[in-house]
């Protein structure tokens, strides 16, 4: 099954030659909708990006920037979370390995920042997704998240962890 991007913007590989080809795109608003959604984000405000794409042997290698304006939540109360987002972006599109489905895929660690391609196009607009994705705060905290913690009676965040909870141990063993 096949899924199709919310934001996809192709380039055929013919076009790609021996200089660098260069693309800026941005996100249209059902676009940013559709992704805010895939990604679980209250909104996407703005996803745009200037890259240059170029041959790197076999590979094709896509250079530049992504910026991006998204409302989070908040970890702790779940309120909105302005966060604005300014990446740099090198991704290596590599043809897609052709495997049987039960055999095991290994990646050296130069090919985490790589993509697959079909041989025809590869999409600019799910390299900047992903950019998107990869560079979003996992933990997004709120103005009121510490008031929130202290009403609670979290005085910091040691307490809120395991070792938060061997220490409140030891103190209960040494006032036996």
């Amino acid at each position: 099954m096949v899924i199709e991007p919310e934001f996809s913007r192709l380039i055929p590989l013919s076009e790609i030659g021996v200089g660098a080809v260069e693309r800026q795109i941005r996100a249209n608003t059902e676009e940013l909708a559709a992704l805010a959604k895939r990604f679980e984000l209250p909104s996407i405000e703005k996803l745009e990006a200037k890259l240059a794409v170029r041959r790197d042997g076999e590979a094709i290698l896509v250079e530049g920037g992504m910026a991006a304006s998204v409302t989070q939540s908040c970890v702790i109360t779940g309120d909105p979370v302005a966060a604005g987002i300014d990446e740099p972006m090198l991704i290596r599109f590599v043809r897609e390995p052709e495997y049987a489905p039960d055999s095991e895929i290994e990646l050296e660690t130069e090919d985490c920042d790589s993509m697959f391609h079909d041989g025809k196009t590869i999409d600019l607009g799910e390299a900047a997704a992903q950019s998107l994705l990869l560079a979003l705060n996992p933990f997004p905290r709120g103005p009121d998240a510490e008031t929130f913690m202290k009403e609670a009676g979290v005085k910091d965040e040691s307490e809120a962890g395991p070792f938060g909870a061997l220490a409140a141990l030891k103190d209960k063993l040494g006032k036996s």
